[in-house]
């Protein structure tokens, strides 16, 4: 069932709380993994998809509340991170904790459900996701890490623009109210 939730002031308008089906958390974020992990195996277009942050940031966005968005992200990024074999565990987890619980902020305070506005949440997201990348790098492993490239900005626009069509189908999941 889909509720309404009350943020902040009575005038304020209500944001609509999505719900899912049993499991569908769980299993759109380990096909996300998956995917991400095997692949690259196909060829570098592959790596222009971050597919476990968009996972992280629509479900966050969808269920508005910090605290699962927080966790959610946490999640996902510890298990890529075990996955992947370019980083120690924690570096994705730590970023994606920051961006589910941004994420989850962000969608109970504001409408995401138009393209648009899902395309540039995603592609701020994205950038930010990268900084705390960086800024972890650098303060933990202190190895130099990119806070902007022309790759990255390539691969922010490409991974905006498939948030959108993504996104699109994963509202397909969801419970009708």
């Amino acid at each position: 069932m889909e509720y309404m939730l009350n943020v902040g002031a009575p005038n304020e308008s209500n944001v609509e709380v999505h719900k899912y089906y049993g499991g569908t958390v769980i299993v759109t974020a380990f096909l996300a993994l998956l995917f991400q992990a095997f692949l690259h195996k196909y060829g570098r277009w592959a790596e222009l998809l971050d597919l476990p942050l968009l996972v992280t940031i629509y479900f966050g966005v969808s269920r508005r509340n910090p605290v699962s968005g927080l966790f959610l992200g946490a999640t996902i990024g510890i298990l890529q991170d075990a996955l992947g074999h370019d980083s120690p565990i924690g570096l994705y987890g730590i970023a994606k904790t920051f961006v589910g619980y941004i994420s989850s902020s962000v969608g109970a305070r504001i409408d995401t459900e138009h393209p648009a506005s899902r395309f540039g949440l995603v592609f701020i997201l994205f950038h930010f996701h990268q900084a705390v990348l960086a800024i972890t790098e650098r303060a933990l492993l202190n190895r130099s890490a990119p806070f902007f490239t022309t790759r990255l900005l390539l691969d922010s626009f490409v991974t905006a623009a498939f948030s959108v069509a993504l996104f699109a189908l994963l509202d397909h999941l969801r419970r009708p109210s």
